[in-house]
């Protein structure tokens, strides 16, 4: 009489660090360079120098100042604050902006919630 052998379960091979690494660095330039070029195109299209900026939007040029890095890396001479702006209003909004955009940045990329 044959003793049976229990069927075994393959396990797939976790990808390797460098590999995982690699595309990290792959996807991180990608979305760089999206943000670079959407920014550059936005900001000829949509920044109007002549319009008073007020409280929302200095909370969005405050979520946007990050994402600028890229296309001023490339080269493109991006507006970031608004020089015509309405004053105490406008300078809390971009504040609320950049705080907000950075907790999200930080929370995302260094919270690990505790394992039970």
């Amino acid at each position: 009489m044959a003793a049976s052998v229990p069927k075994q379960i393959e396990v797939p091979a976790l990808p390797s660090k460098a590999k995982e690494i690699t595309i990290k660095i792959i996807a991180l330039t990608a979305l760089t360079l999206a943000l670079g070029f959407a920014q550059g195109w936005a900001s000829s299209r949509y920044y109007k120098p002549d319009h008073v900026a007020g409280f929302n939007l200095g909370v969005m040029h405050g979520i946007l100042m990050p994402a600028a890095l890229p296309g001023l890396l490339m080269g493109q001479d991006l507006p970031i604050y608004a020089p015509n702006n309405s004053g105490r209003l406008y300078n809390i909004g971009f504040a609320v902006g950049v705080n907000c955009c950075g907790t999200l940045f930080f929370g995302i990329s260094f919270w690990r919630p505790r394992r039970r």
